[in-house]
């Protein structure tokens, strides 16, 4: 074989083998834009008390978490399952003390699942928590099944945003009343989006709304006797078919067993109430020490050592130093995860009396709720077959 065949030969090979290549290997998925944050938000607060028909009453859902791949490898699954999981309880009431600071609503909880009682929902997941950045997926529908929320948030918090010391001590207690969310904005932003939707509905669209609520619950206590008076589209919107008579006997019967439920769902928000503010102080040492340790990080990979210039070093001070630096990031990194570890044995305590007995129920929160339903659905059974 002559010198031009085997050239020809090799060229051929190895144009095969670059095809093969190209085959196996799929093209790099493009990376998506990082969700621009929300800004700057001055919360939309009403000066006066709105009208009876724009008050509604809101439910927001115990959070969805979403813990990535990365999260999982460097620091453990278990521990940040646990911090995510509790992040899940505590995220929900920021959101819900906005709501009423706002004074655009009726009256705002924290609920372990759906209500069948409430005008409005609201569900998130946390995607992404690291302590200097925030994204949280919103998703709110009201009671007829229209869809006011889809939409991901996101926010950066400053150093400024944590306290100078987090060295807590009896004799210098986290101060509540002194701090303030690094990540308000969102749900700032969140409520004003509420209001921006709320503002295109008509008055006759928001009192259908409660309306279909109050049907709705009712159904939910005696689906023979209500629920014919609600239609569902191919949608899943739910519209009104015929509304009881004023006086009908069983309505009063709802609305009477619709009050004993609020009573019992304003104690399981005073639940969530307790463990919010078990959780805050911890909370922001966690997020500060993550905070700390991405700057850390951060600054590591910019002053990292170029070994491309190592004959220009001026000095053995310079080596020491960025040796100190890189040891010091590990010890950090040591005392982040031991922080991690202490933060979810610390609120143990408190997702427990939040699962403790409620009224004499058992069970986590939602198996109680679940329960408390079902007694309800049966009282109301019992008091129809009772006479007036």
């Amino acid at each position: 074989m002559s010198l031009i065949s085997i050239i020809r030969y090799v060229i051929l090979i190895a144009s095969a083998i670059g095809l093969a290549a190209c085959l196996q290997t799929p093209p790099p998925q493009p990376v998506p834009p990082p969700i621009p944050t929300v800004g700057e938000v001055v919360l939309d607060t009403a000066t006066s008390d709105p009208q009876e028909y724009l008050l509604m009453d809101i439910g927001v859902e115990v959070f969805e978490v979403e813990i990535s791949e990365q999260e999982a490898l460097e620091f453990g699954e278990w521990i940040f399952t646990e911090i995510r999981e509790n992040e899940a309880h505590y995220l929900p009431y920021i959101l819900r003390n906005t709501l009423l600071a706002s004074n655009q609503w009726g009256a705002a909880r924290v609920l372990p699942t759906r209500d069948p009682s409430m005008d409005l929902t609201i569900q998130g997941t946390v995607l992404s928590s690291d302590g200097q950045r925030l994204i949280i997926w919103i998703e709110a529908l009201d009671s007829t099944g229209r869809v006011w929320l889809q939409k991901e948030y996101a926010d950066e918090s400053l150093t400024d945003d944590y306290p100078i010391s987090t060295r807590y001590t009896p004799g210098s207690p986290f101060d509540a009343s002194k701090f303030i969310e690094p990540f308000q904005d969102i749900y700032d932003q969140i409520n004003n989006d509420l209001v921006q939707v709320r503002q295109t509905l008509s008055i006759e669209d928001l009192i259908d709304i409660k309306r279909v609520s109050e049907l709705v619950y009712a159904s939910d206590l005696s689906p023979e006797s209500f629920a014919h008076n609600l239609s569902k589209d191919e949608n899943g919107r739910m519209s009104i078919l015929t509304l009881p008579a004023e006086e009908d006997p069983q309505m009063r019967r709802v609305e009477e067993m619709r009050l004993r439920h609020h009573l019992f769902i304003d104690t399981v928000d005073q639940y969530y109430e307790s463990l919010y503010e078990e959780m805050q102080a911890p909370y922001v040492v966690w997020r500060k020490y993550s905070y700390d340790q991405i700057e850390e990080e951060t600054n590591a990979e910019d002053e990292a050592y170029d070994f491309s210039n190592y004959g220009q070093s001026r000095g053995f001070l310079t080596l020491t130093q960025r040796y100190d630096r890189y040891r010091w990031s590990k010890i950090f990194e040591m005392e982040y995860r031991d922080l991690s570890v202490g933060f979810n044995n610390e609120i143990a305590p408190e997702i427990l009396q939040l699962n403790e007995q409620v009224h004499g129920l058992n069970g986590t929160m939602e198996e109680q709720y679940i329960q408390w339903r079902r007694i309800l659905r049966q009282l109301f059974a019992l008091e129809a077959e009772i006479p007036n």
